[in-house]
């Protein structure tokens, strides 16, 4: 098992580029094959990918060989020749009964088949890209679903050989070890909890409790009392993500919060959200932050894409945007919607059509 850097494959995960790795995974014998794209070099990673592998190949072989140069394996400390494995890797190791094996430190020529068959995989997947006609996928599933698709097709044609293997193989353990690590952390008097430094935000009526993160490769997961209370693609550290619609309701109470919050940029959901702030703070500055907290309270309430839509409306209109405005616009008047007559059936056309009593 190895990563390899696929940015060369210039993947689109909904418009915009995704910066991946592969983490692959290789049968020596038979070239039997499994990648699992990822965003780096990680223990949550390998554990993803090689629980994905061995599910997928259906069995468990005895050995499992890396280099020594990743910390998700190995206990790196420059001082010694010899790099000795991880507790966290020995342990998965031990869940599914593989004996760990690395190659000689400085040697990638141990590890040839690997290091050639990841140039095998990425000219793979870079001409069914183009055959594809698109490098661009909804999200990252539909991309891991798409590698999947290739590497599928390549094992077709090892299944002579992958059939002795499957001959020799343990098998699966009842379950797949824990691929998401759990963090306790306490919710600030932002309503953020902060998990591998970055900050998410949570319900503001959890702000001083103690939530549960569930941290993937790809999402944290946030529990509370056993319930997810919010789940977010995994942010890069030093990056922040905040929900508005979990700060608003403290806000409205207290709207002098609102230029002081230390994550006020994120509360701008859309373009046109910052553009009627603006306006706002240009017009009526002494009243921009009461204001704007309400009408975005009102897309907690009523739905952001028709808040946005009234938005949107009012500023090209050069109307200044408040609270009543836009609820005015929301509020549809009831006689606007065309009244249907009630459909009464005339029942002896149906007995002409069937021709009874002709």
């Amino acid at each position: 098992m190895d990563w390899t850097n696929a940015n060369g494959l210039k993947v689109e995960i909904d418009g915009t580029a995704f910066p991946h790795l592969l983490c692959h995974s290789v049968l020596p014998y038979s070239n039997w094959e499994w990648a699992v794209p990822c965003h780096s070099e990680s223990f949550l990673s390998l554990k993803a990918g090689l629980g994905a592998t061995l599910w997928e190949l259906g069995g468990v072989p005895p050995l499992l060989q890396t280099d020594q140069s990743s910390t998700a394996t190995h206990q790196l400390q420059r001082a010694k020749q010899e790099r000795g494995f991880n507790p966290d890797y020995l342990e998965l190791c031990g869940h599914y009964g593989l004996e760990p094996r690395t190659i000689n430190k400085a040697c990638p020529n141990e590890n040839g088949d690997i290091e050639s068959a990841h140039g095998h995989l990425k000219r793979r997947l870079a001409t069914h890209l183009t055959l594809r006609g698109r490098r661009d996928f909804g999200d990252e599933k539909e991309y891991a679903a798409f590698v999947g698709q290739i590497c599928r097709g390549a094992n077709v044609l090892r299944q002579e050989k992958v059939t002795e293997e499957m001959a020799v193989l343990r098998a699966l353990p009842a379950t797949r070890y824990p691929e998401a690590d759990e963090i306790a952390v306490r919710v600030s008097s932002y309503s953020t909890a902060r998990v591998k430094d970055s900050a998410y935000s949570v319900p503001s009526q959890l702000i001083g409790a103690t939530v549960v993160a569930l941290v993937s490769e790809a999402e944290v997961c946030f529990l509370h009392a056993g319930k997810e209370v919010a789940r977010y693609r995994r942010r890069c550290r030093g990056e922040a993500a905040i929900d508005y619609r979990h700060v608003i309701h403290s806000l409205v109470r207290k709207p002098g919060a609102f230029a002081r919050y230390i994550y006020r940029e994120e509360l701008f959901p859309r373009a046109v959200f910052r553009q009627s702030y603006d306006r706002l703070k240009q017009e009526k500055a002494d009243r921009a932050e009461a204001t704007y907290v309400r009408i975005l309270a009102l897309a907690a309430e009523c739905g952001e894409n028709e808040v946005a839509h009234v938005l949107g409306g009012l500023l090209r209109e050069d109307i200044l945007p408040s609270e009543d405005g836009v609820r005015e616009r929301l509020v549809k008047p009831a006689d606007s919607r065309p009244l249907l007559a009630s459909f009464e059936p005339e029942i002896a056309s149906y007995d002409r059509l069937l021709g009874v009593g002709s």
